[in-house]
Order: structure tokens, then C-alpha cells, then sequence
């Protein structure tokens, strides 16, 4: 059954530029932008607020206050700050769709008033919370230094390289043949009661009664239809069909109808409206998917290479007996 998908709301201008500007600006979205070697380790990153919480920084004077939680304003430098947190995918779905800064946003005020709830009780002082909170800071100043010097060196992959890679893989960038598909759906389980299965093949015999008469089929899925939204499903790739029904579908005709198919949900009606048969995605139409994923490869080899060259030159001792007394007493 087709779904239709709420777009959020588009929000005014300068939130758009904010956005746009922050994903770009992120050496972690910008694929192209210039970055130190990698084989020349930066300094250790430092002590991560967000980590080991801290009251909110008041707002600079002058700022444009974005939103207000509990006493606190969020300005649009703060908002910056944390879009550029974010992992890469989620900054190039916000630069592409700038609507989700609107949730992006809410859930920053969310964060906010937990903290500041948290740590008016003094909830990040106890004992074991500050254990924890200290454990979790090192492992994220280990991440993010890790990520400092395994950054890929400027211009990688170049175009040679590119065409080697996308050469070697080409089988990846097919795309498979795509239908484009009206559908009716008339609910009725498999284990449905007498009384609810007669209905669904009532309301299926008026269906196909209608369709061939010449009704419009669009105007019988909004009218009869489970889905009431026309029965548009889109453009939909081979494997995201169910079996069952892209078998009918391959069958059928440019415009054709098929015939009733019933599945373990109810019955299916499904219209060919088109097709795009199956093709190879050209590099220059794969590059930026290409060159994301490569850097991503070349980014895990030099982060393994580094602590191995790390391990190297300090290795590691464990007093195996000290650590049999510990196993033997965790398992008592």
C-alpha cells in the first residue's frame, strides 16, 4: 500500500543559509576541501564539553537568537556548532533538504532542557556518573583525534584513480530496471472472519466491475482503495516490488491492468503506468558517491596504519596471570 511522505516545512531564508553555509564549511561533509596530510599526526583534539556537560555558554551580544528553552537562548552560532557535529550524512540531507534544521533545532531543545535539569541536581557530579562521563571523554578524544590523522591528502582520489576504481567495480553502479506502478489494495487477511472476507470480495467484484467499464483507475483507488491516494506508488526498482506482484507486473503492457493478486495482507491490483529498463551509471553521474566512498577506504586504511605504527612503538605487556585471577572472579 502507497504512503505519502510530509515534507517539513521550509523554514525563511537566513535558517536556510545558516544550513547550507555549516554543511559546507564542515571538513567532515566537504568531501574536496583542502585538509592537513594525513601522515603528519596533529595534536591530541581537546576535552569534549558535550561529553563532560557544562553550563550553556550565555549568548554572544549581537547574535540572532534562533530559539529560546528554560532561561536559555540558542543563537545561530550555537546552532552552527552543532550542525557541523553532525556526521557527514546527516549534514548533506540537511544542506539538501533545509526543512530538517526545523528538527534538527527541536532536538537541540530537547538536549537543553534534559541537560539543564541534569545538572541543577548536580546529577553529573555522582560518583559513577562522573566514572562514566570521564570514560566516555576519552574515548571521544581517542575518536577524534584518530579522525584528525586519518584524514585523506588534499585532491584525493584524483581522476585516474577514480576511473581505475569505478573501472574495477562497475557492476555497482547498475541500476536495476524500475516500474512505475498504480495500485488498489483491499484489506483482508488470510485470517480474517467470514464476515470481513465477504466485504473484501464484495468491495473487489465493484472494483474490477468499474475498471472495466473504462473507469479511471486512480479515481477508483481514491474512492475504493485501502490507500485513498490515487495509487500512486512512484517509481519502484525490482527488489522493492514483492515477487508475487513484479511477476504481474513484468507481464503487463504499458497501461495494462492485472488481474487480482491475493496475498497474505488482501488483494492487489496493479497498473503498469511505465518502466526504465536496467543501465550503468555513468562516473561522472557515480563520482560523488565514488569519491566519498573512496576517501572513506583510504581514510580506515591510514587510521589502522597509524595505531598499528602506534602499537609498534609502544608495545603493550599483559600480565596474563592478573588478568586470569580478574576473568575467574567476574565469573564467580
Amino acid at each position: 500500500m502507497s504512503s505519502v511522505t510530509k515534507r517539513p516545512a521550509f523554514l525563511s531564508r537566513a535558517l536556510r543559509a545558516l544550513v547550507i553555509g555549516a554543511a559546507l564549511s564542515s571538513p567532515a561533509c566537504a568531501l574536496a576541501q583542502t585538509q592537513a596530510p594525513a601522515q603528519k599526526p596533529r595534536p591530541a583534539a581537546p576535552q569534549v564539553s558535550a561529553i563532560k556537560p557544562q553550563p550553556p555558554a550565555a549568548a554572544k551580544v549581537g547574535e540572532d537568537v534562533v530559539a529560546h528553552v528554560g532561561g536559555t537562548d540558542i543563537t545561530a552560532g550555537q546552532l552552527r556548532a552543532y550542525v557541523e557535529a553532525l556526521g557527514a550524512r546527516e549534514q548533506a540531507a540537511i544542506a539538501k533538504e533545509p526543512g530538517l534544521l526545523n528538527q534538527a533545532v527541536r532536538q537541540m531543545l530537547s538536549e537543553r532542557v534534559v541537560l539543564q535539569e541534569a545538572l541543577a541536581k548536580k546529577w553529573d557530579q555522582e560518583p559513577k556518573v562522573a566514572a562514566q562521563l570521564e570514560r566516555l571523554r576519552e574515548r571521544a578524544v581517542v575518536e577524534l583525534y584518530l579522525q584528525s590523522v586519518s584524514v585523506p591528502p588534499t585532491g584525493y582520489p584524483g581522476e585516474e584513480e577514480m576511473q581505475k576504481a569505478y573501472d574495477a567495480n562497475r557492476s555497482a553502479f547498475v541500476v536495476p530496471r524500475q516500474f512505475q506502478l498504480g495500485h488498489i489494495f483491499v484489506q483482508a487477511p488470510k485470517d480474517a472472519d467470514r464476515a470481513t472476507e465477504d466485504k473484501a470480495k464484495k468491495t473487489l467484484e465493484e472494483i474490477q466491475r468499474k475498471l472495466k467499464s473504462g473507469a479511471d483507475f486512480a479515481a477508483v483507488a481514491r474512492t475504493e482503495s485501502e490507500g485513498k491516494d490515487g495509487g500512486e506508488l512512484g517509481w519502484l526498482s525490482e527488489g522493492q516490488i514483492r515477487p508475487e506482484i513484479r511477476q504481474r507486473a513484468m507481464g503487463l503492457a504499458k497501461g495494462g491492468v492485472s488481474e487480482p493478486i491475493q496475498l497474505d495482507d488482501g488483494w492487489h491490483i496493479v497498473k503498469l503506468l511505465d518502466t526504465k529498463p536496467s543501465y550503468t551509471r555513468p562516473l561522472a553521474e557515480a563520482r560523488e558517491q565514488l569519491a566519498q566512498q573512496m576517501r572513506a577506504e583510504r581514510a580506515s586504511m591510514l587510521r589502522r596504519a597509524y595505531v598499528a605504527e602506534l602499537v609498534k612503538r609502544n608495545p603493550p605487556v599483559v600480565n596474563e596471570i592478573a588478568l586470569s585471577n580478574l576473568l575467574d572472579g567476574v565469573r564467580k
